[in-house]
């Protein structure tokens, strides 16, 4: 790929960035040229890039440019990053600024406390988890549960669910990042992250216990 070879400023940065990023063997592969070092990441993590610009973008095709447009800037970028944040982080904060910047979607700023029933806040403990699961969860989970019957009416809450809120709960509950992470990747306080995701979740676990015939 005819890569630069690192400055040795950002050397120490990323040594240090090393030994705590799952993706870094890949980088050091990827920076002394070897493509399937880049086909590895791009497997890892495009679905992830396309999912998320989806909450951007009016169309999937159009959330596929923007991903694909985001590894060209990668690729471009690459040794310009520093290893202050994870590459998964910087990745998605790539795809955030080349999403928004397409300017499909308008009304992005979403309230908080934007009008709509949540389950009541008195079912969940402090960290947001089923005090009891719904109605038939557990009795009936292998007759009822599959994913098959829920992935059509999940699938329509997401999509009703505010922008800022499908993108917080797509991080957190499908790509496993953390409550940092997000508030680094969508440049919000981890306190707007926690309520965001509470009431994602919240309408997502509505929509499970109504298909559940739950209360």
């Amino acid at each position: 790929m005819g890569l630069i070879r690192p400055a040795a400023g950002l050397r120490g940065s990323r040594d240090r960035t090393s030994r705590r990023d799952p993706d870094s063997a890949l980088l050091v592969r990827l920076r002394a040229g070897e493509e399937q070092a880049f086909v590895e990441l791009v497997s890892r993590y495009h679905a992830s890039l396309v999912r998320l610009a989806r909450t951007y973008v009016a169309s999937s095709a159009v959330a596929e440019e923007v991903a694909q447009d985001t590894w060209l800037a990668v690729l471009r970028g690459l040794e310009g990053f520093a290893g202050r944040s994870s590459f998964r982080t910087w990745l998605l904060q790539i795809l955030v600024n080349r999403a928004s910047s397409t300017g499909v979607r308008e009304h992005r700023s979403i309230p908080i406390a934007d009008a709509g029933p949540a389950v009541d806040a008195s079912r969940f403990d402090s960290s947001g988890a089923w005090m009891a699961p719904p109605q038939h969860w557990v009795e009936d989970s292998d007759d009822r549960l599959s994913a098959a019957a829920l992935a059509a009416p999940i699938t329509m809450a997401l999509d009703k669910l505010p922008a800022r809120q499908r993108e917080v709960v797509l991080l957190r509950d499908v790509d496993g990042l953390s409550g940092r992470e997000v508030s680094e990747v969508l440049k919000i306080s981890e306190a707007n992250q926690r309520v965001l995701l509470h009431r994602s979740r919240s309408r997502l676990r509505h929509a499970i216990e109504a298909e559940l015939g739950g209360p």
